[in-house]
């Protein structure tokens, strides 16, 4: 495995800039969610153990910073600096295992913490196929597999970027895969959120924020004014570039509730990452026009669950209404034949300066992505009118 600080998604770089600059001294607690209940195999949690010791052994090296400088302008010099003397630090993570339960819990200061979730996710994703070895297809098979994609992409025009990293079945796949897609659909793919791979295959590094920074506004300023800070907080540090807006963490009808015109200006679109992609497309057209917004001149990134086929259907439907990307993840990166892990880590408290710890929620617009505990969603549902 190459270990690089770059094999990351790139919000997690974008966020860590916005919360050293406006919210240095917050605290965080993340968890490991097993949606999938997954056995994992005796001694998985040592061996994971030593992967985030090796993690911790990397930095940010001199032409990787010149990629990020040249790429991702939107970021300032100063964080370039910090990114440089940036290193892991195991002790900010406990992992433990009992029979075939593994629990893994972050804490620590906020912007040091947000960058654990994706690369601990991928070693988790990748450990675990290591250790139980699965009958897989065979390299040739996936990339005959994945070319086969690529071709649909251009055939039918689609517009994607690669969200993989997460729940990758390894690096050195995701590595086949984006080269493939690469080679056969260089027009069609846009990028990629894994910057270590967009340096390497000269893409685009994609993303903006993550449903944390929602859920972390929601416990420093309540769930009424959460959507609406969050967004304006985005803004004062980005300043219109980074301009895709993550809907659904505490619903999308919520969220257009704080979606104002001056905002729906200053965003390019939204991104859609729960619930029924049809209906949501039909309530962002809807809102777009109710603020007499043009909504073919803005965006809806779908990232849901998504493969090339259920891309095409939203396509079809959408593309003559609103512009659309696609975000595709586990079926780019993990269609080899074995049943991908259903596993998030999710923010699950926060302490921001001068408080004490909250807990962190997210709604979304699927119930069964809900994460966190009854009370504070049941506060949640009320505060907001959600039924």
């Amino acid at each position: 495995m190459n270990y690089s600080i770059l094999d990351n998604d790139l919000y997690k770089f974008t966020m860590q800039n916005a919360v050293i600059a406006l919210f240095p001294r917050a605290k965080v607690k993340f968890e490991f969610i097993n949606r999938g209940k997954t056995v994992f195999p005796r001694g998985f949690a040592q061996k994971l153990i030593d992967r985030i010791n090796e993690l911790s052994k990397i930095s940010l090296t001199d032409d990787e910073k010149v990629f990020l400088e040249k790429t991702c302008y939107y970021l300032p010099p100063t964080y370039f600096d910090f990114l440089k003397g940036f290193k892991f630090n195991p002790d900010e993570v406990n992992i433990q295992q009992i029979d075939g339960d593994v629990s893994v819990v972050i804490e620590g200061y906020w912007y040091r913490t947000i960058l654990w979730e994706v690369p601990l996710m991928a070693l988790i994703s990748e450990l675990y196929f290591e250790m139980t070895s699965p009958e897989v297809y065979s390299e040739a098979e996936i990339i005959e597999n994945t070319k086969v994609k690529a071709e649909k992409f251009v055939e039918t025009g689609i517009l994607f970027a690669d969200f993989g990293t997460r729940r990758r079945f390894s690096q050195y796949n995701h590595d086949l895969v984006v080269g493939t897609l690469k080679e056969y659909a260089p027009e069609n793919l846009v990028g990629t959120s894994n910057v270590y791979f967009a340096k390497k295959y000269n893409l685009t590094p994609i993303g903006t924020h993550a449903h944390e920074w929602f859920m972390f506004h929601a416990a420093k300023y309540g769930f009424k004014m959460a959507n609406k800070l969050a967004m304006e907080n985005w803004v004062k540090i980005y300043r219109g570039d980074l301009g895709i807006a993550l809907s659904d963490t505490f619903t999308t009808d919520a969220f257009f509730m704080s979606f104002d015109t001056k905002l729906a200006k200053l965003f390019d679109g939204v991104r859609q990452d729960s619930g029924d992609p049809f209906e949501f497309g039909e309530k962002t057209i809807h809102h777009y026009k109710s603020l007499r917004i043009d909504p073919k001149s803005k965006s809806i990134i779908f990232s849901d669950g998504l493969n090339i086929q259920k891309a095409l259907e939203i396509n079809t439907v959408f593309k003559n209404q609103i512009k659309t990307s696609f975000g595709i993840g586990t079926n780019l990166t993990n269609d080899v034949g074995a049943k991908p892990l259903n596993i998030v880590i999710k923010l699950t408290q926060a302490q921001p300066e001068g408080r004490d710890w909250i807990s962190t929620i997210k709604l979304s617009d699927s119930t069964g992505k809900y994460t966190g505990d009854i009370e504070t969603i049941a506060i949640a549902k009320k505060t907001l009118g959600i039924e």
